[in-house]
């Protein structure tokens, strides 16, 4: 596969002499998070500084990793590493315009030690993820209900536009959404961590794990609230039957996973009664 540099960061690769494999590999920077080892490899990512021609610096996040692969169709025994697929799905939503992360560089190669792949990503510059903005709601004080609001709406367009092109995220957890707030009081809503991410022949498929996976961890959401970012998702102003069987489905498979206790998920299908 031919090696991926965006085009906006080519003079700034340039710059800081990190045009080729070698010498990305070979940067040296401290582990943003300890690496992930497995099965005789491992998986590492690092913020770094690079710095810009006309001075300043821009940060990326710069993963790499060594025979630290998954499964393929198209390659049986061996896999691919785990960035190539990432680096696919990056590339598939920004295709088709859904926001998520910028690719800087990319590229595999095969060594005596086996695959090695590199993954660079922009930083989110103004981005706080779902989880840490609830985490300071809490803190500080929850805000005003339109400002609240303008998160959900921002969140939940965001997987209907996914969802509505078949893809299904299979962890879209609070910490995996990330969203800055514009000049005009809009809020801007990206998906991180594509790896899992699949394309499904249906969308109720993608509904069913991905609003799983966001509403049963955010059970401090009001109910109020959940039941707005759930008919936004759906588009509707009232429930409708389908939307009360979806909500129902989620709710059992929260109890019977043991996501949440039963007497708390009691409280979920009071949704149902403010349609």
């Amino acid at each position: 596969m031919t090696d991926f540099i965006h085009p906006d960061w080519q003079h700034i690769l340039a710059h800081n002499h990190l045009l080729d494999f070698d010498h990305v590999w070979a940067l040296e920077a401290p582990w943003f998070e300890e690496p992930n080892r497995r099965r005789g490899g491992w998986s590492g990512v690092s913020r770094v500084e690079l710095a810009l021609p006309g001075g300043g610096s821009r940060a990326v996040f710069l993963k790499r990793q060594e025979n630290h692969g998954t499964f393929a169709l198209s390659h049986p025994i061996r896999g691919v590493p785990t960035f190539q697929r990432e680096f696919d799905r990056i590339e598939l939503y920004r295709s088709l315009g859904i926001p998520a992360l910028v690719p800087v560089y990319f590229a595999v190669r095969r060594s005596s030690v086996g695959h090695r792949a590199i993954l660079a990503t922009e930083e989110l510059v103004g981005y706080v993820s779902v989880q840490e903005q609830v985490s300071r709601w809490l803190r500080d004080g929850v805000p005003p209900r339109a400002n609240r609001r303008q998160v959900l709406q921002a969140v939940a367009d965001l997987l209907r536009r996914m969802h509505d092109a078949r893809l299904q995220h299979s962890c879209f957890f609070p910490k995996h959404i990330y969203i800055r707030t514009l000049p005009d009081g809009a809020v801007e809503a990206r998906v991180i961590d594509l790896e899992k991410s699949r394309r499904r022949p249906f969308r109720s498929q993608c509904a069913q794990r991905d609003l799983y996976s966001l509403l049963i961890p955010s059970l401090h959401w009001s109910l109020s609230d959940r039941l707005w970012f759930f008919k936004r998702y759906l588009g509707l102003d009232r429930l409708d039957a389908p939307a009360k069987a979806l909500w129902r489905s989620i709710a059992r498979r929260a109890t019977g996973k043991g996501r949440v206790d039963p007497r708390s998920a009691r409280s979920l299908p009071k949704l149902l009664t403010r349609t």
